[in-house]
């Protein structure tokens, strides 16, 4: 049972960029697997790259993050300078590659959204504008194809009093996970249909359509790509027994201690850059002089730094 989407995907790509993600190539996925999990970090402090000026990143400061990203999708970035402007924010996207926001619908008006606790208007009864605990998710997830979200650029402007901790995972690390257990798993969740999303409606109209799709996919480029949520409410998965079985893996996988999962709490004028990984974050508490503010700038490429 190989789905047509894969088929489709693997056509457009080159043989070898394709071959570490086909269910039937186990020795390339053999090869990719042991190259990925070599030196792989342990610590969250393996992740960290200081930056002097995010508006014009030093090659060594690129380099740093590069190697990060290539091996993790993952840096996290600590400004030693002044704080961090929204400009800068977008400066320092440029600047590995990131060039196209995606205007989501609470964003502001430059496409780059202000997360912070908003108890009014539109963005009231969307959890990540309230302080409860944000359940694990890829960003966009209920975006079309089209609108695909492969990057995430999340800049710490002033943390919380208490709490605000995220969680970060791989998902080339879940990939291995599940493949491992059973790859049958892993074509089921390419299925085209394996997870769907119910438009949303807000007083009688549609303000985005149901969106479909799978849950691992790659580009033209043969990059993993991972569309997921955690969320038990809006969330409709495909019939399917492996499905099950497999949604059920995800699930117990992000509830353990695997040193996989790195956790941190984000200090002020610091920040994450990431290929869209799967994240989460703990419920939090402001006060007079925390009032808990991030920026985040979500893009239709993948980071690619020159």
């Amino acid at each position: 049972m190989h789905n047509a989407e894969s088929n489709s995907q693997e056509q457009n790509l080159s043989a070898s960029q394709a071959k570490p993600f086909s269910i039937n190539n186990a020795e390339d996925y053999k090869r990719w697997r042991e190259e990925k999990l070599n030196g792989y970090p342990e610590k969250i402090e393996a992740l960290m790259v200081d930056i002097s000026n995010p508006s014009a990143l030093a090659t060594s400061e690129r380099n740093e993050l590069s190697s990060r990203l290539n091996k993790t999708n993952i840096a996290i970035y600590k400004c030693t300078g002044s704080p961090a402007t929204k400009s800068d924010i977008q400066a320092l996207s440029g600047q590995v590659g990131l060039k196209h926001l995606d205007g989501n619908l609470c964003a502001d008006e430059d496409k780059i959204t202000s997360l912070q606790v908003v108890d009014t208007g539109r963005h009231k009864g969307y959890i990540p504008y309230s302080n409860k605990q944000l359940s694990w998710h890829t960003d966009g997830y209920y975006n079309p194809e089209a609108q695909t979200v492969r990057a995430i650029v999340m800049h710490c402007a002033q943390p919380a009093a208490v709490g605000g901790e995220n969680m970060y995972l791989d998902p080339e690390i879940l990939y291995i996970q599940l493949r491992d257990q059973d790859p049958l798993w892993i074509e089921a969740l390419m299925q085209p249909d394996a997870m769907v999303i119910p438009a949303n409606i807000e007083d009688g109209k549609v303000i985005r359509a149901a969106t479909k799709g799978p849950v691992f996919s790659f580009d033209q480029n043969g990059y993993l790509h991972m569309r997921y949520s955690a969320r038990t409410r809006n969330i409709e998965w495909a019939k399917n027994g492996h499905i099950k079985q497999a949604t059920a893996f995800i699930t117990e996988f992000l509830a353990s201690d695997s040193p996989y999962i790195f956790r941190y709490r984000l200090n002020a004028n610091e920040g994450v850059i990431s290929n869209n990984v799967l994240h989460n974050r703990t419920a939090f508490k402001n006060d007079e002089q925390h009032n808990r503010l991030l920026y985040r700038a979500r893009f239709y490429e993948r980071v690619n730094i020159r």
